[in-house]
C-alpha cells in the first residue's frame, strides 16, 4: 500500500508558543533530522505499522512537549476509532496513547 508522504507533514508544529511559517518549520525539521536530534518520519511511521496494521494515517504533528520532540500520529483504525499514538522523535519510544472522544 503506497504511504502518501507528501502529505504526512500536514501539521508540523516545533514550539506551541512561537508560531512558525510552513517553510521555517520544514528548515527547522530538516536540521533536526540531518542532526541526529529526531528521527526521519518514515521510521516512526514503519515502527508503528509493524507494531499496529492497518488503519489510516490522518495527520502528523511534531511538538517539543517537556524538553522532547515528539511525533504526534493521528490514526483512523480499523474499528472506526481515532487514536493518537504519541512517539519519542529521538528514540522511537512510544509516549503515550489517546483516544479521541466521539461527539
Amino acid at each position: 500500500m503506497p504511504r502518501p508522504l507528501s502529505v504526512l507533514l500536514m501539521a508540523v508544529s516545533l514550539f506551541a508558543s512561537a508560531p512558525l511559517t510552513a517553510d521555517h518549520a520544514h528548515d527547522d525539521v530538516r536540521t533536526l533530522r540531518n542532526s541526529g536530534q529526531i528521527l526521519p518520519l518514515e521510521t516512526i511511521i514503519d515502527y508503528h505499522r509493524r507494531r499496529n496494521p492497518g488503519g489510516q494515517l490522518l495527520e502528523v504533528e511534531l511538538e517539543l512537549k517537556r524538553g522532547h520532540h515528539v511525533y504526534e500520529l493521528k490514526i483512523l483504525d480499523d474499528d472506526g476509532e481515532v487514536r493518537e499514538f504519541e512517539y519519542d522523535a529521538r528514540t522511537g519510544q512510544l509516549w503515550g496513547l489517546e483516544r479521541e472522544d466521539r461527539r
